[in-house]
């Protein structure tokens, strides 16, 4: 079994692969350039996110999807009922090992023999297919707000609960794809009631995990690190009850559960 970590990904190839794409996912895959990646995300025609990931081009009309959450081989499942008359194929790459590599400038794709690197600034994303998985990229991630999806919230949350337009994974200015109107009415109306946060946690707790308040769902964790010194988080919680902290602390959660807020993102 992969562990949760583990190099998730899949590639799309061929004449139609760029038009293919952009049609589909929610970023501007059109104007990515040969050696770069970007944010990006599928949506549900709800307007919910089914999949988030690193979209990386490799040359002309060759991309790698790096998910962020969730299975490769459902993706593409998924995924081919929509290619029709497409020239293309989705290919599904074994999980391979999911490394930290050197610091290496944001949205570059580095590929030196077997080994795919993407450049995250301070670091980078390794996928190799040999050697141990680490996950010493993932709290400097975290504390960026770039959200790793736990199975439970696949499918169900708004592109503004995760702050995807500030990563640029969602945009509207471009053609239409699956959930845009809903994108569009979102960013353009308002009256999103959820939003990200990174927090601190009282006691252990497990992503994909409800927060309660008195049996109420009032949100979710996507993304648990326990440290020798704290339990670090990133949580999509209600506003109405992000409203009732006091000094960045909220209390009176079900379980006698303690949160602190340490910073939160906008849509």
């Amino acid at each position: 079994m992969p562990t949760p970590y583990s190099a998730q990904t899949l590639l799309i190839e061929g004449p139609d692969a760029i038009a293919f794409a952009h049609a589909q996912f929610s970023s501007k895959v059109n104007s990515l350039a040969i050696g770069e990646w970007q944010f990006s995300a599928w949506l549900n025609p709800q307007g919910r996110v089914r999949a988030l990931f690193h979209l990386a081009r490799l040359s002309d009309d060759r991309l790698l999807l790096l998910l962020r959450g969730g299975n490769a081989e459902a993706m593409a499942e998924a995924l081919r009922r929509f290619v029709f008359r497409s020239k293309l194929t989705l290919t599904v790459v074994p999980p391979r090992a999911l490394v930290t590599g050197p610091a290496l400038p944001m949205h570059i794709v580095r590929v030196e023999g077997e080994t795919l690197a993407l450049g995250c600034g301070t670091h980078s994303m390794q996928i190799e297919t040999a050697g141990e998985t680490d996950d010493r990229w993932h709290l400097p991630q975290m504390l960026e707000g770039w959200p790793w999806l736990p199975e439970q919230s696949l499918g169900e949350l708004l592109p503004p609960a995760l702050s995807l337009q500030r990563l640029q994974a969602v945009v509207i200015d471009k053609g239409c794809y699956p959930g845009q109107e809903i994108v569009a009415r979102l960013h353009y109306r308002g009256g999103h009631k959820q939003h990200m946060h990174s927090v601190e946690l009282s006691q252990p707790a497990i992503a994909g995990e409800a927060l309660l308040r008195d049996g109420r769902e009032v949100g979710v964790l996507l993304d648990v690190i326990t440290t020798n010194e704290d339990i670090k988080a990133l949580a999509v919680l209600h506003d109405d009850v992000v409203s009732t902290k006091t000094n960045g602390r909220l209390n009176a959660l079900d379980d006698k559960l303690v949160i602190h807020i340490d910073a939160s993102w906008p849509a």
